[in-house]
């Protein structure tokens, strides 16, 4: 088979929409229909940017949605269709008429171009190149060859950046020699074997190698706005939306903070303080609420403790909390065994959590008794359905929604009780 090489349109015009071509070879591509032009529009995707989608219209007749184009390692570019005809009825030789989707490309264009402004921007400041690129539907990320990058840093480089964008500097795209490319400062690019680079630059701020598709005057871009960033294994992570995404992005923040500062009766500016305020009021509520919670423990241990019939030497004490959590069963269970470690051994079984998913139980017994807490509970939650252990002094574990926990009390009364008289 002879290399099909596409012209690729868009090298030398980011704004070209719609153009006409000829399918050079329609190929079957793991179970996908992917159409060979001779020239296209169409961008693959490739360098952190996804692909253009849109339309191709078929002179033989047929509208074909082109969802993906990637590039074939022949140098041809396939355009990945679907049609609501079944089957596709296309053919080599025919001729289409591409129509690219104009609001994605317009999207692609001002993050790609807002991301070699930003980079070229930490580049000039901080000298700190970026190492990869993404572009999601959402934001896009630069990683950054830097173990740390403060938020005023982050924030000089944002202001550098915008301050590019509304200077409306021209975009300029050409071709050059590797060496040329070398010669101009270019910020990034690999040789491989190829003859000729294509160059993105702004004139007297950057010069970078990048097959993508970019706006022809840096105010085309819009807004840069950087979201967040984090600590990553090659770096630091920078976050950012440009154009219509960040105006998209500051409205809906403006938004959330309007209805959050409306849920304090307060302007948005004064949220952080009023957040920090009712975080001390919680942190201050739980504080109080644990207190409360020890002492209500405490209380009923005592009284458990003693109610509970004493079986030869032993006391057992058993319960069911339908509307308590695991958590203050077991610390019911931890009051009751340090209540009775004095007055001698002390076997507590107790249940809880009926209005939840799945009940709780807890078995515990005065620390150093002679039975093994971690056995019952395997053996009572392998009866019920559940799972469960612990060790020798305190087990807990889990019974299926709906068990008959007064029976299953019973059952391990009688177990405790066998174990007392052996």
């Amino acid at each position: 088979m002879l290399e099909t090489v596409t012209e690729r349109l868009y090298y030398h015009d980011s704004f070209l929409l719609e153009f006409d071509a000829t399918v050079a070879e329609v190929r079957e591509c793991g179970g996908r229909t992917g159409l060979v032009l001779d020239r296209t529009a169409f961008y693959p995707e490739g360098g952190g940017q996804p692909s253009d989608t849109g339309s191709l219209i078929s002179c033989a007749g047929g509208t074909f949605r082109v969802l993906e184009v990637a590039d074939a390692e022949d140098g041809a570019i396939l355009h990945f269709i679907e049609s609501d005809h079944s089957p596709l009825r296309v053919e080599s030789g025919q001729r289409v008429h591409g129509a690219v989707d104009a609001g994605r490309r317009r999207d692609h264009m001002q993050q790609h171009s807002g991301q070699h402004v930003l980079s070229a921007a930490f580049i000039k400041l901080f000298r700190v190149p970026t190492v990869s690129f993404h572009m999601g539907d959402e934001s896009c990320t630069i990683d950054l060859e830097t173990a740390m990058l403060s938020g005023e840093q982050l924030a000089q480089a944002e202001d550098l950046a915008n301050a590019v964008v509304m200077e409306d500097r021209k975009v300029e795209v050409g071709f050059a020699s590797p060496e040329e490319a070398r010669a101009r400062g270019t910020r990034k690019f690999t040789l491989g074997d190829r003859e000729q680079l294509r160059l993105v630059s702004i004139p007297d701020f950057d010069v970078n190698a990048c097959g993508g598709t970019h706006a022809e005057r840096t105010g085309q871009i819009g807004m840069i706005l950087l979201r967040k960033s984090e600590k990553v294994k090659q770096g630091i992570r920078v976050e950012f939306v440009c154009g219509e995404r960040a105006l998209r992005a500051a409205r809906q923040d403006y938004a959330t903070l309007t209805e959050a500062a409306g849920l304090y009766s307060t302007h948005i500016r004064e949220l952080p303080a009023q957040a920090r305020k009712s975080l001390d009021e919680i942190k201050a509520l739980q504080r109080d609420n644990k207190k409360l919670r020890e002492e209500v423990a405490e209380l009923r241990a005592a009284k458990l403790l003693a109610e509970a019939p004493l079986q030869g030497k032993t006391k057992l004490v058993s319960a069911v909390f339908a509307d308590q959590d695991t958590g203050f069963i077991k610390l019911m269970a931890q009051k009751i065994t340090a209540l009775a470690a004095a007055s001698g051994n002390t076997v507590v079984v107790l249940f809880g959590g009926l209005g939840g998913p799945q009940p709780a139980l807890v078995f515990a017994q005065t620390p150093g008794g002679p039975h093994d807490m971690g056995t019952l509970m395997k053996e009572t939650t392998a009866q019920l359905g559940g799972r469960g252990g612990g060790n020798k002094d305190v087990a807990q574990g889990g019974a299926p929604a709906g068990t008959d926990l007064e029976r299953a009390i019973s059952q391990v009364s009688a177990v405790i009780g066998q174990w007392i008289n052996a």
